[in-house]
């Protein structure tokens, strides 16, 4: 090593004041962090903004005095980061974008135990994960270097075979645990994760260099460190070839070895006999472990160094270099811990989980494939708040949002209507509820109201506030309710169905409409004369129903849809009550289909009968007088 390089290095080291215990860990997209009394994960979203979760914990002093002890405390730390680590990253996960659907299993486990089903999966992995460990870094290599003693006769007679085997399973152990991390190196979400763990030991070594934490200072830091759980497995393999050559030296002299028969059977039976011994030995193994790591990272003299240099070199593998978004995703989670242990005032938050609106959309349109793109518009619309007009310009949803326009899109999945799936439709200005039991109000039916609300203003000079205005065949109600708000007129409405009725009711009760409700089969129990009359009938042609929209047949009631052979009875059964229950200048106003004007002049001869066309051009209202 140059002079120079030797006066950088040790001008380095006299920078390194500024000791802390924060570690970390590298998640999905980001970087936890964790202190003595708090921790923090910054993850940056699909959406490219970095959002934090954290939260106060217990200190190691504030734990029970047995979990305190050295060794002990080693084991109480590896599974506390086994279920934490494990819950975190499945977490990350969560925030960067997994948005599957729940599994039926899912659902059940949810519904049916009222358990968090990410709970039980959490354990699930996290035994999963113990048992593949053991599996890999304990049976393999125990089976392998018998194998290997078993099948070398200078080995199997020599008496320093218990050492061999030993060192045979350790050089095993570590050639598995290099072969695994380079193989899951390939992958491309574990070399990011790769690339968090490099910004989570720059960031980390800015600070304790006594450095501003900025992405500059933090990239020029080496991405080895002292206290890197890399280092900790390496002194754990260690650590574990010193004490399995105790452990077998002690079942050889011990006699529990089976050395009477040497069959294959009993060379089998032996493998296991040592593997039960050495997993009651892994608690040790990880308590001596941790002891060891914790220590040399106290100091930094050559002898430390030396000892460190295998597991450093092994972070070559499991960490890479970051780029400049994953070191400033490390250094908000960094402070963010650094603020919470120097002001325990510090609120703790939630991940703040934002879904891509293209995501979101393409999701909604799989989730309901018969919802045409008007229906996905106005789905957003309702859960965003905004106009239609400005979906097209929507960049993300808040999960919270995601997660309403999910439920809607499940509803929507069988064909049901959209007004259907959120309860309401907009008509008029007012909000309408509406289910099953209803038909949902249509825009032409607007233009209905719009010549209706004309007429009865009109009124009013020589009527006043007690004119009558009957609205026949209610339905929801949308056409009596709003009248009634626009005009003040005294409102009656009737309606055949009783279930359409407790609809229209509650529309008049929760837009503060003052509506008289009738149950009653046309003009069966009405009395009186009314002078404004308003009606939109039921008026399809029975043999026509089964040719409408899914949505509609499917779903909309039929007794208010079936307007019976030629879809006119209903205007016949009007036009027969016309004189005895419209006033003497009172006005008939009526909504009729497509290419039936014609037939509803011939069903009100007699009357003067004015047609007028909506919006589309199609005449679609009557406005029926006396002559």
């Amino acid at each position: 090593m140059s002079k120079e390089k030797k006066e950088k290095v040790k001008k380095d080291r006299s920078k390194a004041t500024c000791r802390t215990t924060i570690g970390g860990q590298a998640v999905i997209e980001g970087v936890m962090m964790k202190g003595p009394h708090s921790v923090a994960t910054a993850v940056r979203s699909a959406t490219g903004d970095i959002t934090v979760e954290n939260k106060y914990t217990k200190s190691a002093k504030e734990r029970n005095w047995f979990l305190r002890l050295p060794f002990i405390r080693g084991v109480v730390n590896l599974v506390t980061q086994l279920f934490e680590g494990t819950g975190i990253m499945m977490r990350s996960a969560e925030v960067y974008g997994d948005f599957a659907e729940p599994s039926k299993f899912d659902k059940w486990v949810s519904d049916k135990l009222k358990i968090n089903p990410m709970n039980i999966l959490m354990t699930f992995s996290v035994i999963l994960g113990l048992v593949i460990a053991v599996g890999l870094f304990v049976f393999l290599p125990n089976f392998l270097a018998g194998l290997i003693c078993d099948h070398i006769p200078a080995i199997d007679t020599s008496s320093l075979r218990s050492l061999w085997y030993s060192l045979i399973e350790g050089g095993i152990m570590l050639v598995i645990f290099i072969s695994y991390i380079l193989a899951v190196s390939i992958m491309k979400d574990i070399r990011r994760v790769f690339m968090y763990h490099g910004a989570e030991h720059k960031t980390i070594a800015c600070f304790e260099h006594g450095l501003d934490l900025t992405v500059e200072n933090a990239k020029k830091m080496k991405r080895e460190h002292s206290r890197c759980g890399t280092t900790f497995l390496f002194f754990v393999i260690a650590v574990s070839i010193m004490v399995f050559v105790l452990i077998n030296f002690m079942l050889e002299k011990c006699g529990l070895l089976i050395t009477v028969d040497q069959t294959s059977a009993y060379k089998v039976a032996n493998v296991f006999i040592r593997l039960g011994f050495k997993l009651l030995f892994v608690p040790v193994v990880a308590g001596i472990s941790y002891e060891l790591l914790k220590l040399l990272a106290k100091s930094d003299c050559l002898f430390v160094r030396i000892l460190r240099a295998p597991g450093m070199l092994l972070q070559k593998l499991t960490t890479r270099e970051p780029d400049d978004d994953m070191l400033e995703v490390a250094i908000v989670a960094f402070k963010t811990v650094l603020e919470m242990e120097e002001n325990p005032n510090v609120p703790e938050r939630k991940f703040s989980i934002n879904v891509p609106y293209g995501v979101a959309r393409s999701r909604f349109e799989k989730l309901a494939p018969s919802a045409d793109e008007a229906d996905i518009d106005w789905l957003f619309v309702e859960i965003m708040g905004c106009k239609r007009s400005e979906v097209k310009d929507l960049k993300v949803l808040s999960k919270e949002q995601y997660d309403a326009g999910e439920l809607i899109a499940k509803k929507m999945a069988t064909g049901l209507p959209f007004q259907y799936a959120v309860g309401y439709c907009d008509f008029y200005g007012v909000k309408i509820s509406v289910n099953q039991n209803v038909l949902i109000p249509r825009p032409e039916t607007e233009e209905l109201v719009e010549k209706a609300i004309e007429i009865v203003n009109g009124k009013k000079e020589t009527l006043g506030d007690e004119q009558r205005v009957l609205d026949l065949c209610t339905g929801s109600g949308a056409i009596a309710t709003v009248l009634a708000l626009k005009t003040g007129a005294r409102v009656t409405a009737s309606d055949v169905s009783a279930p359409a009725l407790d609809v229209a009711r509650a529309n008049a009760l929760n837009g503060g409409a003052n509506i008289d409700f009738l149950l009653s089969n046309m003009f069966e129990k009405l009395e009186g004369k009314f002078d404004v009359i308003v009606s939109n009938p039921p008026y399809i042609p029975s043999k026509d129903i089964e040719t409408l929209d899914l949505k509609v047949k499917s779903f909309e009631p039929r007794l208010a849809l079936d307007g019976a052979e030629d879809g006119l009875k209903f205007y016949r059964i009007i036009a027969k009550n016309l004189d005895a229950y419209l006033a003497e200048d009172g006005v008939l106003l009526l909504e009729f289909g497509i290419n039936q004007a014609d037939a509803i002049r011939s069903i009100f001869e007699g009357f003067q009968v004015e047609i007028l066309k909506d919006i589309e051009g199609v005449e679609r209202i009557a406005v029926v007088k006396r002559v």
